[in-house]
C-alpha cells in the first residue's frame, strides 16, 4: 500500500447532521446521538447555545454563513472539514434545518469525496415544515393545494437572480426577507390576487418566533425589520382556518 493510500485509511468520517429549524429537541435522535460522539463540530450561525450543549466533549468551530452578512467563505470550510477528518475520527458539520435543502451540502459532499473521506448525511427538519406546524397551516389541502415549492431567490456571487416563479399551488421562500417584496411584485405582475393569503414566519421554532399573518397586496408594500432567519409562504391553503 502507498504511503498516500494509508493516509487516506487513516482519515476519520464526517457526519453532515441537520440541526432542524432552531429549537434543539427538533433536531433528530440519531442526529443527537452522533452530535454526543463528535470529537469536533463545524457548526452554522443559526445553531443555538442551547444545540451545542448536547455536544460538550467537542471541540467546536463557527463557520457560520448568514446571507448578506460577512462569513466564512465555503472553500475555508471544505478546507476545514477535509483537515478536520485527517485528524478526528469523528467530525460534525452542523448544519440548520436539513443539509439537503438550502445547505450548501453539493460542495462539502464535492470536497469530501475528493479525498476519499467517508460522510454520512443525516437529515433534519427543514424550515418549511416546522412553520407549517408552528402555524398549524398544513402546505396542501383536498381541493385546494396539491403542490407545493421550496425555492430561495439568494444566489452566488455573479450568478444572476432568476427572473420566473415556480408554478405551484403553494410557495415556500426560504431566506425571504429582503426578497420578498421582489416575490410579491413579481406574483401581482403575473395576475396573482392582492388577497392571496401570507404568513412569514421569523425565528421558527425558537422562543423568539414571530408569526406574521398578511396578504400578498400588503406583502408587496414591505416587511417590518426582521432580524433572524425568515420564511414566507404563499398561497390559498394558508387561509386561516374559521
Amino acid at each position: 500500500m502507498s504511503s498516500s493510500s494509508a493516509a487516506q485509511k487513516k482519515t476519520g468520517k464526517v457526519y453532515l447532521i441537520g440541526a432542524g429549524p432552531g429549537a434543539a429537541d427538533l433536531i433528530t435522535v440519531r442526529g443527537a446521538r452522533i452530535l454526543a460522539q463528535a470529537e469536533v463540530v463545524l457548526y452554522d450561525a443559526l445553531v443555538t447555545e442551547e444545540m451545542l450543549s448536547l455536544c460538550p466533549q467537542a471541540e467546536k468551530i463557527s463557520v457560520g454563513k448568514r446571507s448578506g452578512q460577512r462569513s466564512t467563505a465555503q472553500t475555508v470550510i471544505n478546507q476545514q472539514l477535509v483537515d478536520c477528518a485527517r485528524r478526528y475520527k469523528l467530525v460534525v458539520r452542523l448544519k440548520g434545518g436539513d443539509p439537503m435543502m438550502f445547505g450548501r451540502a453539493d460542495e462539502e459532499l464535492r470536497a469530501l469525496e475528493a479525498e476519499d473521506i467517508e460522510v454520512e448525511i443525516i437529515p433534519g427538519i427543514t424550515a418549511a415544515l416546522a412553520a407549517a406546524a408552528s402555524t398549524r397551516q398544513p402546505l396542501t389541502k383536498r381541493g385546494i393545494a396539491r403542490s407545493v415549492a421550496f425555492f430561495t431567490s439568494s444566489t452566488a456571487p455573479g450568478h444572476p437572480e432568476q427572473s420566473t416563479l415556480p408554478d405551484c399551488d403553494t410557495l415556500i421562500q426560504y431566506m425571504g426577507g429582503k426578497e420578498a417584496v421582489a416575490t410579491a411584485r413579481k406574483l401581482l405582475a403575473q395576475g396573482k390576487s392582492p388577497a392571496l393569503p401570507v404568513v412569514v414566519v421569523e425565528n421558527c421554532s425558537r422562543d423568539n418566533e414571530r408569526v406574521l399573518r398578511l396578504n400578498l397586496g400588503d406583502l408587496e408594500q414591505g416587511l417590518s425589520a426582521c432580524h433572524g432567519p425568515v420564511l414566507v409562504m404563499i398561497g390559498e391553503a394558508l387561509v386561516p382556518r374559521s
